[in-house]
């Protein structure tokens, strides 16, 4: 059990897993004054002309941050959804696979399953992320 960070109310465990997804996502390494290297390095590439080198850096960039800090999921895959015209617009949804270790803050790396969730980003951030 966790509690919902913007509006106090119980989450159970996989929505503690995408909070906190969202948490490293939108924290910018050295951000954190007693752990500096919290964080992922994908807000600076938002934003930017999106080349296929820049794309691929930044699916790396998704995937490290969220297997190093979030113990609960393991990524298998990352890949862009949505259509041109979001693109064009500056929001880009980015589609994560993941292996589902409910226990994995425990130490038990156990997989129970594959999980799948959407990352919405633009120009100002991590927008939102939804199952």
């Amino acid at each position: 059990m966790d509690f919902d960070r913007r509006t106090g109310a119980v989450i159970d465990n996989y929505a503690s897993a995408l909070q906190s997804v969202e948490v490293i996502l939108t924290t910018r390494v050295g951000e954190l004054v007693m752990l500096r290297e919290f964080g992922a390095a994908v807000l600076p590439l938002l934003g930017r002309l999106m080349t296929p080198q820049l794309f691929g850096v930044f699916r790396v960039l998704l995937a490290a941050a969220i297997d190093l800090w979030e113990p609960r999921f393991r990524v298998r895959r990352v890949d862009v959804e949505g259509g041109v015209d979001a693109l064009r617009a500056g929001i880009a949804t980015i589609g994560i696979e993941v292996d589902w270790r409910p226990r994995g803050h425990l130490g038990d790396e156990t997989v129970e399953g594959v999980r799948s969730f959407a990352l919405t980003a633009g120009a100002t951030g991590i927008i939102e992320v939804t199952t």
